[in-house]
């Protein structure tokens, strides 16, 4: 079944350096990469290495890194007919340092991508209503990932929020309409005001989130794996050990994972293993897409963990 992914194309500008500069302090850095990222254009590329067919709809610029975004779907076999250019506007950047620790800090200018909107969802209607999912996260603008939920909630598709960047302005009400809502820890203390410093207290900002009315709340927690709750039903899943060289797209690395198991009908508890550990695969390569395994790969990697 054919996947939605409606969301962000970015260009990474990773810096590999034992420590990150303070104010006013230049420093030489050990490794520089270029690559194709976003949230939604990572999980688009993972789920389709990993057999899933994915329809991309977001928005590039006018630029050169442009053609390249583009290009690179195709090669991963992503759909992109509704990834579109627009005039004169640059496309969305991400410069990303990844400290000596695999730790990483990302800033994000959307450019092209906050020109995503609404109106355009109409123009794929008839697309998107033969896709089993929607996935979505918060590079567009907010009223079109709202457009999204309505559009899914009004034709049946089942929608996973990945809350990324959180944001406090996310109306936890359409939040709720969402079949999964998938934040880190971070998110999840942005989105609740609360400490994640432990499992006691994670489990807790869960819970005040659940209490709304959510349908399934999926906290992934980097090396520790991911917490599942749903109803009053809380299910952990550990994730296995590996050496992290790069933890940068891990977590939408796991988002399409799981959205391309759950298309292949898969149940949600497996699903959330094979995800938390094609995460945890991720982190052992270097960059975002490239770092996401093939279905082969995958299978090859799992017989030895």
């Amino acid at each position: 079944m054919k996947i939605a992914v409606i969301g962000s194309c970015m260009v990474d500008l990773i810096a590999y350096t034992d420590t990150v500069p303070k104010a006013g302090e230049t420093l030489v850095a050990n490794e520089f990469a270029m690559g194709c990222g976003g949230k939604g254009a990572n999980q688009a590329v993972a789920a389709s290495k990993l057999g899933a067919d994915v329809l991309m709809m977001g928005r590039v610029g006018d630029d050169a890194f442009a053609d390249n975004t583009l290009a690179n779907f195709e090669k991963y076999g992503v759909s992109t007919k509704h990834v579109n250019k627009v005039p004169g506007v640059s496309s969305g950047v991400a410069p990303i340092w990844v400290d000596a620790d695999s730790q990483n800090r990302i800033l994000i200018i959307p450019g092209a991508n906050m020109h995503l909107l609404p109106a355009d969802l109409h123009a794929a209607a008839e697309e998107l209503k033969q896709c089993s999912m929607i996935i979505l996260q918060l590079e567009i603008p907010l009223e079109t990932v709202y457009a999204a939920i309505d559009f899914g909630n009004s034709n049946g598709i089942p929608v996973l929020l990945n809350p990324a960047p959180a944001s406090t302005e996310l109306d936890i009400d359409y939040a709720c309409r969402c079949d999964y809502f998938v934040p880190n820890e971070t998110e999840l203390e942005i989105l609740t005001g609360m400490p994640v410093g432990n499992d006691d207290e994670i489990a807790a900002a869960a819970s005040t989130l659940l209490a709304k009315g959510l349908k399934n709340l999926i906290v992934t927690l980097g090396d520790k794996g991911a917490l599942w709750m749903h109803g009053d039903q809380r299910q952990h899943v550990s994730a296995p050990t590996v050496s992290a060289v790069d933890t940068t797209g891990a977590g939408d690395g796991f988002i399409g994972c799981f959205a391309a198991e759950l298309a292949a009908d898969t149940d949600v508890a497996t699903a959330l293993g094979r995800a938390v550990s094609y995460a945890s695969h991720s982190v052992t390569g270097k960059g975002t897409q490239t770092s996401y395994a093939t279905v082969d790969e995958f299978a090859k990697w799992q017989s030895s963990h």
